[in-house]
């Protein structure tokens, strides 16, 4: 992650004293149908053999994660559509609605493990297709904003390794920088936050401003990576539109891996792939 780390160091030393002063609010479980009330179009995504990521209901048959987590970390390749199912609400073993996929786009200036060691975050960005719309009352779509500006509050609701049976939501935590498209954040995540929505609050109503594309200490400090959203959502709704993407039972698109400067992976599995300097 040479080049990212770097970028993040070098935003973060230039963060303000009163942003570093403000404290994240705890991570927060929604056990109860109360507690996850509004929160029911995110899901947790089922990938593959065992790997976990967390995505977000933008249109009723539309689902936005990381690009990361279509990918098999063993051996690189994609991982068939068909291979995945969105779990809309998923709390205490149920979910409130079950899809499979079966249409996923990656966004085109992403590289899974670029061989100069650079993440790509900005563009780590994907549209699952389900097989059907959710419309049910309980769970609605989340609108999409424009990226949030330094030392701005926002939150976050994911999955995670420990806490996979039910969504977890970190109500306040913040951006401490902005670098070439990337969000350097203070909130809390962990494996299987891959792909989880990063909200800011616009006149009243949460909108999806960001993702979680990996997590990286820097001097120490647990910060959070974030995606650009914008420009590279626009870009691959339009491929959706165009009829792009790899369809289930399609042949697994593979990336060539080259080059010595790897990020070291904190897992073993399909996606959800987290990363420490």
């Amino acid at each position: 992650m040479r080049i990212c780390l770097a970028a993040a160091f070098a935003a973060l030393t230039s963060v303000t004293a009163p942003v570093y002063a403000e404290d994240a609010s705890e991570l927060n479980s929604m056990m109860t149908a109360y507690e996850a009330r509004g929160w029911e179009g995110v899901g947790r995504l089922n990938i593959g053999w065992g790997g976990m990521c967390t995505g977000a209901m933008i249109a009723p048959r539309i689902v936005l994660t990381a690009a990361h987590c279509l990918y098999n970390s063993r051996n690189g390749q994609r991982v068939d559509p068909q291979a995945i199912e969105f779990h809309a609400g998923f709390r205490n073993g149920r979910a409130s609605a079950s899809r499979k996929v079966q249409r996923a786009v990656v966004h085109p200036a992403y590289v899974y493990d670029a061989a100069d060691g650079d993440l790509s975050v900005s563009n780590d960005l994907a549209l699952l297709e389900l097989s059907s719309d959710i419309r049910l009352s309980n769970i609605a779509p989340f609108p999409t904003g424009k990226r949030p500006r330094k030392g701005q509050q926002v939150g976050v609701v994911s999955y995670a390794h420990d806490r996979s049976e039910s969504p977890s939501i970190q109500e306040v935590c913040h951006v401490l920088a902005r670098q070439r498209g990337t969000l350097v954040l203070s909130c809390d995540v962990d494996f299987g936050s891959s792909g989880a929505p990063i909200f800011a609050e616009v006149d009243g109503r949460a909108q999806i401003v960001s993702v979680v594309s990996a997590k990286a200490e820097v001097r120490g400090r647990k910060v959070a990576l974030g995606t650009n959203l914008e420009k590279p959502l626009a870009e691959m709704m339009a491929l959706l539109r165009n009829g792009g993407g790899l369809t289930a039972a399609a042949k697994p698109e593979i990336r060539a891996v080259g080059g010595n400067t790897k990020p070291r992976r904190l897992n073993g599995g399909n996606g959800a792939k987290f990363l420490r300097p």
